[in-house]
C-alpha cells in the first residue's frame, strides 16, 4: 500500500487506547530497520525526519524511500516532518509527498502560534495531510531547536482546548514534562496534566521526548491518552554504538555492509521494544 496520512491511524490509536511509535530516521538503513520492526510486529508505523535530515537527504528521496517501504510492506505507514518552524519547508515536504507535518510555533506567543498553525492547516487540509502542533515548550534539543530546562513550559489544559478549536489542528503535542534527548535522571512527567488534556481535547495527543522514558511511565502515558510517541535520540545512539563496536573489533574494516548490517539490526531491536511499550503490536489491521 502507499504511504498514508497519519490522521485516521492516530484516531484509531486514541479510540483503542494504544499509541503509534514514530521513529526519526537519518539513513536508509534506519528507515529499513523501523519498517522491518513494525512489519514483524504487525504494527502501524510513522516514519519521521527532522528538518536537518530533510536538508541532508532531500524531501523527495525520503518520500521515495518511504513509498518503496510502504509498497513492499503489509502495514500502514505514514511519513512525518518533525518539529518544523519554516512554512516554506513544510510546503516543500507536502508537495514532495509527506503525509504528515509538524508546525512548531511554540516559541511564539499563543496568538502567533494560532495564526501560524492555522496557515499551515489551510494548505495541509487541502492536500489531505495531517498537521501536528505544539503547545507549551518541550525542553531539550531537537536538531537546531534548543529549549533550556528553565524555559520549558507545561501546556495548560484549557488553553489546549481553545487552541484546537481555533486552529482545527488534527494532532497536538502538549508539553507535559518530557524533554528531547536522553534524560540525566527520571523524567518528571505530569500525568495528571495528560489526563486533564485528554479529557478536554478529542484529538490524538503526542508524547515528545520518548527516548529513555522508563517503560512503566510510557505505558501510563499511553493509557491516559497519548496516541503517538516520538523516538529519536535512542535510535541514533543504538545505530552509532553498533558501528563503533565493529570498528573497535576491526579498525581496518572498510566495507559499509559490515558495519551497517549490525547497526540496522540494533535499530530494529530497539524499535521493536518501543512498539511493544506503545501497545500497537498486532494493530496493523485496525485501519483495514
Amino acid at each position: 500500500m502507499p504511504i498514508i496520512s497519519s490522521t485516521v491511524m492516530l484516531q484509531k490509536a486514541r479510540e483503542h487506547q494504544y499509541a503509534v511509535a514514530a521513529f526519526n530516521v537519518h539513513t536508509l538503513e534506519m528507515l529499513q530497520a523501523v519498517v522491518d520492526a513494525a512489519t514483524e510486529m504487525e504494527s502501524p508505523l510513522i516514519i519521521q525526519s527532522t528538518v536537518g535530515t530533510v536538508r541532508h537527504l532531500g524531501a523527495k528521496y525520503l518520500v521515495e524511500a518511504a513509498t518503496v517501504a510502504a509498497n513492499q510492506s503489509s502495514i500502514p505507514i505514514a511519513l512525518h516532518l518533525d518539529h518544523c518552524t519554516e512554512f516554506n519547508l513544510i510546503i516543500e515536504c507536502i508537495r514532495a509527498g509527506y503525509t504528515s507535518v509538524m508546525i512548531d510555533a511554540s516559541m511564539h506567543s499563543y496568538d502567533d502560534n494560532v495564526a501560524i498553525t492555522s496557515k499551515v492547516m489551510e494548505v495541509a487540509t487541502a492536500a489531505g495531510v495531517n498537521v501536528e502542533a505544539e503547545l507549551g515548550k518541550v525542553g531539550g534539543v531537537e536538531d537546531d531547536i534548543v529549549v533550556d530546562e528553565k524555559d520549558a513550559l507545561l501546556a495548560d489544559p484549557e488553553e489546549c482546548l481553545k487552541f484546537v478549536k481555533q486552529t482545527g489542528v488534527l494532532t497536538l503535542a502538549p508539553a507535559i514534562g518530557t524533554a528531547h534527548g536522553i534524560y540525566k535522571g527520571d523524567p518528571h512527567i505530569d500525568f495528571e496534566r495528560i489526563e486533564k488534556i485528554a479529557a478536554l481535547v478529542d484529538i490524538p495527543l503526542v508524547l515528545h521526548g520518548g527516548s529513555g522514558i522508563p517503560a512503566e511511565q510510557v505505558k501510563r502515558a499511553v493509557a491516559l491518552g497519548m496516541s503517538k510517541m516520538n523516538v529519536a535520540t535512542e535510535l541514533r545512539i543504538a545505530f552509532s554504538d553498533a558501528i563503533k563496536h565493529v570498528f573497535d573489533e576491526n579498525p581496518s574494516e572498510n566495507d559499509p555492509r559490515k558495519y551497517m548490517i549490525p547497526a540496522k539490526e540494533a535499530v530494529k531491536q530497539l524499535a521493536m521494544q518501543k512498539i511493544g511499550l506503545c501497545g500497537s503490536a498486532g494493530k496493523a489491521g485496525v485501519l483495514q
